[in-house]
């Protein structure tokens, strides 16, 4: 069941992992996302820059419906129309990054979603519990179902695999 995976794209040369459990299984007891990666793509996040380099990596199946760039970022392309969040230099400056994720939160989720185990887990998942406190917030300030409250709230929300759509 476990396969090597190597990865060249613009962020990593040679990079290899190993996919030791199931696909989409075996996750934490701890963490539970509300989204896949697939349906993070095919909803738009993170103006559509984040993979359009390196789907090799993981299965077409995430890139059917995605919603990418072609050229630079498009905030447009996320699900609320807004920007959200940090550039990946302010991630780099605040130590938020592991070398083996050079891009991030999502990046280390779609590795740990196809079945990527290591030691950086724990304190990735702990993130993703913190940020939760931005759903309490979307809660406690807006109507239910209204999606111009707190649009990069809730586009950042959407980008930690928190479904903002139903809140």
């Amino acid at each position: 069941m476990a396969n090597e995976v190597l990865v060249n794209d613009t962020m990593q040369r040679n990079y290899r992992y190993i996919r030791g459990a199931p696909m989409g299984e075996g996750f934490d007891p701890a963490f539970a996302p509300e989204l896949t990666p697939a349906m993070m793509l095919a909803l738009g996040v993170f103006a559509g820059k984040y993979m359009t380099d390196c789907r090799e990596e993981f299965p077409a199946s995430w890139f059917a419906n995605a919603r990418l760039a072609t050229g630079k970022a498009d905030p447009a392309l996320n699900y609320f129309g807004v920007a959200a969040g940090q550039r990946l230099a302010v991630w780099r400056a605040k130590g938020w990054l592991h070398p083996d994720d050079p891009r991030g939160w999502f990046q280390w989720y779609c590795r740990y979603w196809s079945g990527r185990r290591m030691e950086d887990d724990a304190r990735q998942i702990g993130r993703w519990r913190a940020f939760v406190r931005h759903a309490a917030q979307v809660r406690r300030f807006c109507e239910p179902g209204d999606p111009f409250c707190r649009p990069r709230q809730r586009q950042a929300l959407l980008q930690w695999a928190y479904d903002s759509r139903v809140m």
